[in-house]
């Protein structure tokens, strides 16, 4: 039972009984949410406050004519007008009760939704050119894509997980220079990499690879098309490795699109821009010099452009270049064609901190290619500094120099890289501490979680040591005298897991993952804390032995805990463990 829902919908019921006037459009902005201040209440709502105004009412008023509607409810305990017009409810215990039945009932489902209606949506993320293998920057952007496909699947989308291949361009050409000079070393040569190649070891067995199956033969082919293929194998073995980091984070995408594959005639590229042409989308013209530009520095030719100002960008956007080459932004905007020609009118890009430019001109590209039929949303990923000993590591696939996401996952584990990379907002520079992460204190937020999910299994097995007859089977703990459950510490805590559906579905409408995190920690932290306070208070623990009921009761309430962190954990991608070592 979601109770935010439900007062929300009583809420609304109320305000149509008290002024039939007001309509849906209004109603919808209605908001129930908890009050800042835990001592005001349960529950807080700025109904009066949004309905006033349009109704030429003072929101006071309307506030008190809510609160008389509301003060014969049985499951109100009080309700007040507070300040210029927000109403606050203090619940009674029997609606928090059904809180635990409902997550007894529920299980894994408790908190899922149907928000998404099975409408699809297409989340692209990573994406990163295939020039090497996954460097810890590139990670965050994985774990947040890949956590918030989790969510939007949990709230009842149906998510296509996509990875856009960057295999054309000047840097895969690079790449195959690069892997043609280890395949020269690989024959025995002495080599030197020039400066901007890509000198990481990672190249080292594509040139193996290379000798293996050509033996010295490339040497005899003209350099430009050796080039060619050793690029073709250097991409397929980057991709792989690519693909290998992932999986260690547990991540696998449905779909790999090849930029290659838009270009060609008949391609998406040129279908897309005849397109844009029919539909007067695209002109001859010239643009004013970018600030910060000097005149000698700028190119002031006629050229192909993109109506982008009529879609919200900033300034109209080139499609050609003067070497008669498409832009990147002509790619991008056939590439998204092809995902609106694919069903997607909902797609969302994650893309790291050197893209941030893009947003508007990604968002501009959707709308016209789907005529306003599709939205776009790009998350911006900000860098993560990566400490160890105190100083930040430098992250270049160029220098050779990096720090992978194997790396990473090797020093500190799986879960406490996917949980510390989305214990940050996305659009915050954060630290990755290795020190912390690998801390078994409550300063360790992953460590914090897990533990609090692995003393809820203790619980159950001191109360099968100190209370061997005690049945605590599923259906027992379903059958649990619940409204036992009436400490206020006891409560709070059922507060806490009351908050769980609504947490996933704003965390599913911001597309803000990071609010899971948040939340599995507060969580943990209530647990623990009501853990505390039993063993300074006696009447306060989870296992009583002149009172087996009672103890049932509470272990029905642990057990609700146990599950929703499980729940949480799993939308992180994150394991439970009934035990740590």
């Amino acid at each position: 039972m979601d109770v935010f829902a439900l007062f929300s919908a009583r809420i609304g019921n109320a305000m149509q009984v008290l002024y039939p006037e007001v309509g849906a459009d209004l109603l919808a902005r209605i908001v129930v949410e908890p009050p800042r201040d835990a001592s005001h209440g349960d529950l807080s709502t700025n109904a009066a406050m949004i309905v006033a105004k349009p109704l030429g009412k003072n929101p006071r008023d309307v506030a008190a004519a809510l609160v008389e509607h509301f003060r014969h409810d049985e499951d109100v305990q009080s309700v007040e007008v507070a300040g210029p017009g927000f109403i606050n409810f203090r619940l009674e215990a029997p609606i928090w009760h059904e809180v635990l039945r409902s997550i007894a009932e529920q299980g894994e489902d408790y908190g899922r939704s149907a928000l998404g209606q099975g409408e699809r949506v297409n989340i692209e993320y990573v994406s990163a050119n295939p020039t090497g293998p996954m460097h810890v920057g590139h990670t965050r952007g994985a774990v947040f894509g890949d956590t918030l496909a989790a969510l939007m699947a949990y709230s009842g989308f149906e998510v296509t997980r996509e990875y856009y291949i960057n295999d054309t361009g000047g840097q895969t050409i690079t790449l195959g220079r690069s892997a043609f000079l280890r395949y020269r070393e690989a024959l025995g040569e002495t080599i030197e990499i020039p400066s901007g190649f890509y000198p990481g070891e990672y190249l080292v067995p594509v040139g193996q690879a290379l000798a293996a199956e050509h033996g010295r033969s490339l040497l005899d082919k003209p350099e430009e098309e050796a080039v060619l293929i050793a690029r073709e194998a250097a991409l397929a073995a980057m991709m792989e490795l690519i693909k290998q980091d992932l999986a260690r984070l547990n991540i696998h995408h449905q779909v790999f699109f090849s930029e290659r594959t838009l270009h060609g005639t008949g391609g998406d590229i040129e279908t897309t821009l005849a397109w844009l042409r029919e539909k007067g989308m695209v002109y001859e013209g010239r643009l004013d010099p970018p600030k910060g530009k000097t005149p000698e520095e700028w190119e002031d030719r006629e050229q192909t452009l993109f109506r982008a100002t009529d879609f919200g960008d900033d300034i109209d956007r080139p499609l050609v270049k003067s070497d008669g080459s498409y832009t990147y932004f002509a790619a991008d905007i056939a590439y998204h064609r092809n995902k609106f020609l694919r069903g997607f009118k909902h797609m969302i890009n994650v893309l790291g901190a050197d893209h941030s430019g893009y947003v508007k001109r990604l968002q501009a590209a959707t709308k016209a290619v789907s005529l306003n039929a599709a939205d776009m949303d790009v998350r911006i990923c900000q860098l993560v500094r990566l400490l160890k000993n105190g100083e930040p590591f430098k992250m270049s696939k160029r220098s050779g120099d990096l720090v992978t996401l194997a790396d990473v996952v090797e020093e500190v584990g799986a879960d406490a890289t996917r949980f510390m990379l989305m214990y940050r907002r996305n659009d915050a520079a954060m630290d990755f501490d290795f020190a912390l992460v690998k801390e078994q204190t409550k300063d360790n937020p992953v460590f914090y979680v897990q533990y609090a999910h692995a003393r809820t299994h203790s619980i159950f097995k001191t109360a099968a040591r100190d209370l061997p007859t005690l049945d605590v089977s599923p259906s027992a703990l379903a059958n649990a005298e619940i409204d036992r459950i009436v400490t206020p510490a006891e409560l709070d805590l059922v507060r806490v897991l009351a908050a769980w559906p609504r947490t996933v579905t704003a965390a599913a409408v911001a597309h803000e993952p990071h609010r899971i995190a948040f939340y599995v920690h507060e969580l943990a932290a209530a647990f623990h804390g009501f853990w505390a306070k039993g063993k300074d208070d006696p009447q306060l623990r989870f296992v009583n032995f002149d009172d087996p009921k009672l103890t049932l009761a509470r272990l029905a309430l642990v057990d609700a805990v146990r599950q929703v962190i499980a729940n949480a954990l799993a939308i992180l991608g994150v394991s439970a463990p009934e035990e740590l070592s």
